[in-house]
């Protein structure tokens, strides 16, 4: 059996190879893509590849699955916790990535299937696409103050944007107003083609659409959440799920004194931002997450309140994962705790 610990980068890997037979090791430096094709080629099918999870990795993958190898993808904080030692070069990690695979000791992680990849690719372009209509957006607002025309979210109704077409402006800034909204035109026509082909996936998937039962979550947070959450087995406890999305204040506690900072941050930036955003407009429908933002807004800032109402809602649609049950049925069953705690964590 050939176990391989392979340190990858992005335009070679350096490797340190194992033959557990005859226990020869030896360290190479493949560059990509046809030197390391070969070289795996030549190996004789179930030959052990581990590595540090990062995002350049997918055609490497079809590479050994192809050529029938076993990749294995480790969680990069453990696999540099278990190293003791302070040297750190490209050939000590390939050892000690084979050394943790020899010895049973690799810290595996969850990886999604190319078509949930795929599928977080459609996310992922349709925010960045949003992204950039909020860009567009805010350079035609700065161009309607700057003429005095303060219409706000109403500059976007058929009747503010004809009072911003009806404004005389000199020829640069007319030709750069026509410019913006004309790719303001194009990009809600692809955004509204994107939400479209969400709605589809989402529709493909009884477990999204078991999560948009609950108030302010749609297609798009439905969808993310199950994508990055993967198998719901994964995680014992609520809390898990809150540590997994980054939602749990980062900590320093030692010697009975405990030391609470902002949140961690150390899950999916864009599915923090979407469960924000959902938990924005389930306070508007949902009873309880209402008193509980109102109680929280109180006492803290407002940005505040809504990471912890988010948090809360992670909560809930991790609870109806589990479970399989809908929005009605989750409140059917479910244990009062307080206004501001709808489900009890065990």
């Amino acid at each position: 059996m050939v176990i391989i610990g392979c340190d990858f980068h992005s335009d070679f890997q350096q490797i340190s190879l194992l033959d557990t037979e005859t226990g020869e090791v030896k360290e190479l430096s493949l560059r990509h893509r046809e030197q390391a094709r070969a070289f795996y080629a030549a190996l004789p099918p179930g030959a052990v590849v581990g590595v540090e999870a990062c995002g350049q990795t997918q055609w490497f993958e079809a590479l050994l699955a192809e050529q029938g190898h076993e990749l294995r993808m480790g969680d990069p904080a453990k696999i540099r916790a278990a190293m003791p030692r302070r040297q750190k070069t490209d050939r000590r990690d390939a050892e000690h990535i084979r050394v943790l695979l020899a010895e049973n000791r690799f810290p595996d992680i969850w990886v999604p299937s190319p078509a949930e990849r795929d599928a977080r690719q459609l996310i992922v372009h349709r925010h960045k696409r949003v992204q950039m209509r909020t860009a567009v957006k805010n350079q035609l607002h700065a161009l309607a103050i700057n003429q005095g025309l303060r219409l706000r979210w109403r500059l976007w109704t058929a009747a503010g944007r004809r009072q911003f077409e009806a404004l005389p402006l000199l020829p640069y800034a007319a030709q750069r107003r026509n410019e913006l909204l004309r790719l303001l035109d194009e990009m809600d026509r692809d955004i509204a083609v994107l939400d479209a082909a969400v709605a589809r996936e989402a529709q493909a998937r009884p477990a999204v659409v078991r999560l948009m039962t609950h108030p302010g979550v749609g297609p798009v947070t439905a969808l993310a959440f199950v994508l990055t959450i993967g198998p719901v087995e994964r995680f014992a406890r609520a809390r898990q799920v809150a540590s997994y999305l980054g939602l749990i204040p980062a900590e320093h506690s030692s010697a009975g004194k405990q030391r609470l900072g902002h949140i961690s941050k150390q899950g999916s930036p864009l599915l923090r931002l979407l469960l924000v955003e959902a938990a924005h407009v389930a306070v508007q429908h949902e009873p309880e997450l209402k008193r509980g933002y109102a109680r929280l807004r109180h006492k803290h800032a407002a940005g505040v309140a809504k990471v912890a109402i988010a948090r809360k809602l992670a909560t809930r649609l991790y609870w109806m994962l589990r479970n399989q049950t809908n929005y009605r049925q989750l409140r059917a069953g479910h244990t009062q705790v307080s206004p501001s705690h709808s489900v009890v964590e065990v």
